[in-house]
Order: C-alpha cells, then sequence, then structure tokens
C-alpha cells in the first residue's frame, strides 16, 4: 500500500472531487435514499463540511480540548455551523433524520476508503487523523440532528398553534347554540337533554383546544401569559369546587378553606390550576373516597393541597409526572365513562407553567397509606408586584 507524504486534512482539500463523486456514488446505493437534491446544490453543502473538517484536523489540539469536544464541549462560534446549515437545507427540501444521518454515513465512507487506498493507515500519525475526522464528523452529525429536531419541534408547535386558534370559533358557535337550546322553554324535553350532552362536550372539547394553546406558548417563547390583582382566593376555589361537583355528582369533593384569603393573582389562571388538579384526582382516585382540597395560608404565602386515595404513585414516575404527554395508567372499570378518563395529558404541566408564573411551586407526594397529594404553594404578594387598580404586571412575568 502506497505511503501518502501528507495528512488527511491536505488529503481532503487535494482530492474534495474524488471525494465528493465517491460520497455521491455511495449515497445513491443507501435505503432510503440520501439523494434526491441537485447535484450541485448537494455538492456546495458536502464541500462545505469536508473543509470543516479539513480545518479542524489541521488545527493543534489539546488532550484537554480533545476530551472536551468527545463530550460534545468543544467550543463554537456564534454563527450556525456548516452542520447547522445542512440540517435546515434538508428539512425545508423534505428529508427525513433517516436520510440525513445516512449522508454523513457515505461522506465518512468516502473519505475513509479513499485515504485507506492512498496512504499506509498503520502510521502512527495517520491513526491519529482518522480518529480526529471520525470525531470532526461525529459532532457534525451531533449539531445537524439537533438542528434538525429543534426545527421539526418548532414546526410542529407552530401547527399545533395554529389548530388549536383556528378551531375556538367553530366550536364557540356549538357553545353558543347548545347554551340557547337548553334554555329554551318551547321544544321537548329530550331536545334539551341532546342540547346538554352537546354543551357539556363542546366545553370539554374547548378545554382541550385552550390546553393544547397553552402548551404550544410554553414552546414556542413566550410562555403563558398572566395578568394579576387583588383577588378572593376562597371565591375562586369555592367557584370550581361547585362546577365539579356540578360535573360529577357522583365523587365527594371536601373543600377546608379559611373564612377568607385574599392575594394578588390571575384568577382564571388559578381555576385553571385548580380545575386540572382537582380533576385529576377525581381521574385516579376511587369513587367512594372524597377529593380533599385544603387552603391555608401564612403571611407571605398561600398552600392548597389536593389529595385523593387510589393507587400509588410509583416512586420512579414521581420525577416526570408534570411532563408534557405524560400518562400514569389508570384502572378504568366497565362502567366508567371514557371518554371523560382520557386528555392530552399536558394538564399537569400547564398547571406548572402557570404556578411558576407566579413565582410559586408545584410540590408531589404519593404513598398507599396517605394517597396522592399535589401541593401549590405560591406567594400572596408577587414579587416586583406594585397594587393600583390597574393592576400593573409583576415585572420578569409575561403579559397577556
Amino acid at each position: 500500500m502506497a505511503t501518502t507524504k501528507y495528512r488527511l486534512g491536505s488529503f481532503i482539500k487535494n482530492n474534495m472531487e474524488s471525494i465528493l463523486q465517491a460520497w455521491e456514488d455511495f449515497a445513491r446505493t443507501i435505503e432510503p435514499p440520501a439523494l434526491t437534491m441537485d447535484d450541485t446544490e448537494l455538492r456546495d453543502h458536502a464541500r462545505q463540511m469536508l473543509l470543516v473538517f479539513a480545518a479542524d484536523l489541521e488545527t493543534p489540539q489539546s488532550e484537554a480540548e480533545r476530551a472536551a469536544k468527545s463530550k460534545g464541549l468543544g467550543q463554537r462560534g456564534d454563527d450556525d455551523t456548516a452542520a447547522e446549515t445542512h440540517a435546515e437545507a434538508r428539512l425545508r427540501s423534505g428529508y427525513t433524520v433517516v436520510q440525513l444521518v445516512s449522508e454523513y454515513r457515505a461522506l465518512r465512507s468516502s473519505v475513509l476508503t479513499l485515504w485507506a487506498a492512498d496512504t499506509d493507515d498503520s502510521h502512527p500519525a495517520h491513526m491519529g487523523d482518522i480518529a480526529r475526522f471520525n470525531e470532526a464528523v461525529d459532532q457534525a452529525l451531533a449539531e445537524s440532528i439537533a438542528r434538525y429536531e429543534f426545527m421539526v419541534k418548532q414546526s410542529q408547535n407552530m401547527f399545533l398553534a395554529i389548530l388549536g386558534h383556528d378551531l375556538r370559533n367553530p366550536l364557540g358557535t356549538v357553545v353558543s347554540g347548545s347554551n340557547f337550546m337548553m334554555q329554551a322553554v318551547d321544544i321537548p324535553p329530550k331536545y334539551v337533554l341532546v342540547a346538554t350532552r352537546m354543551f357539556n362536550s363542546a366545553k370539554r372539547m374547548s378545554k382541550l383546544i385552550n390546553d393544547l394553546i397553552d402548551f404550544t406558548r410554553t414552546h414556542l417563547g413566550p410562555g403563558i401569559p398572566i395578568r394579576v390583582r387583588e383577588g378572593s382566593v376562597v371565591a375562586v376555589c369555592e367557584e370550581v369546587v361547585n362546577e365539579l361537583r356540578t360535573f360529577h355528582p357522583e365523587q365527594t369533593i371536601d373543600l377546608h378553606v379559611p373564612p377568607q384569603l385574599d392575594a394578588i393573582f390571575d384568577e382564571s389562571r388559578f381555576a385553571q390550576v385548580l380545575s386540572n388538579l382537582i380533576g385529576n384526582a377525581i381521574q385516579y382516585g376511587v369513587a367512594d373516597e372524597a377529593v380533599t382540597i385544603r387552603v391555608t395560608a401564612n403571611e407571605n404565602d398561600l398552600v392548597i393541597a389536593v389529595n385523593n386515595h387510589g393507587k400509588a404513585i410509583a416512586p420512579d414516575k414521581l420525577s416526570s409526572i408534570f411532563d408534557p404527554m405524560v400518562r400514569i395508567a389508570a384502572n378504568i372499570n366497565a362502567t366508567s365513562d371514557y371518554t371523560e378518563r382520557t386528555s392530552l395529558g399536558i394538564g399537569l404541566f400547564i398547571s406548572r407553567e402557570i404556578v411558576h408564573a407566579h413565582g410559586g411551586r408545584v410540590g408531589l407526594a404519593s404513598t398507599e397509606a396517605e394517597g396522592t397529594t399535589f401541593t401549590v404553594t405560591m406567594p400572596r404578594m408577587p414579587k416586583g408586584f406594585v397594587s393600583d387598580e390597574t393592576a400593573k404586571r409583576v415585572p420578569g412575568q409575561r403579559a397577556a
């Protein structure tokens, strides 16, 4: 085997066209096929990455820098890397992530195959070049996949936000129309019953859509908006509990509140948190055991504890219970209304985000003996709030 007079970095630059042609030929054999775009554009992207690889190979590297790079902690500039730009172009052109990975596999193979034919790869320096080249390709691949995944999630969240927003108007018409029919006195009772069912289903759909919009807000950047003002915590708790008692007449819901408790908070968002937590307690509790809500307060904080009895949450699931889309399997008996026990699985996540926006926190404890208890702790006076008639926004919180 021949022994080349120059290192791998120089080899890449001096044999660019041969490498690109070998890459094209190899990539076309991959399933699914990686090359579906214009050859010139594909070659331009590959050439940019090859030049980055060559520059990396020719740059002195300490052992500390090598170790950092192997852990994905290598230094990088402020601008997008060639690999990130490549990933964006591929996504916009309809590439799958499998095809994206296939390209890197083809690029790696074309370089190393030609290099092996041109050099004695047993030379210590050459072996070091191969190791660094593989590290550079792995880093570029990681950057590409991370950017690809970020853009996919961003697109999905934008789609969900638009979908949720556009569903609001037609659903609002269903709610208004069914509510109008419910109030009518000149139609047979069976139609009023149908209208009531339509109204309840539409309200449930409306809650799902609102949860969906809130979820996408947290992922698109601005987060869940809150507008705080002075109000009665007791009044909000009683209103939410009475609504849920009406909706779940078979479930005992005990509310323990002080005679009076005022705070500065977003009443509608706080009601949303309560509704989510109590609804979750009803869903995963047992029908013959009461769901209990206890509201206490001191000079600085208010504390709301929502408790239900049933199967305890496994310790290994406690840390992920607030993560979006996480569901804990519930025992659904044959007489249960399945539609009332299903949701998008994001209610707890949204509740936590609302509490965090108020400067509070949510805790969780679950045992067979004591049941499952979600504990919300929120400041009665959010930090930085200046009380006036217009309910000024708390600095650092998101305006509606």
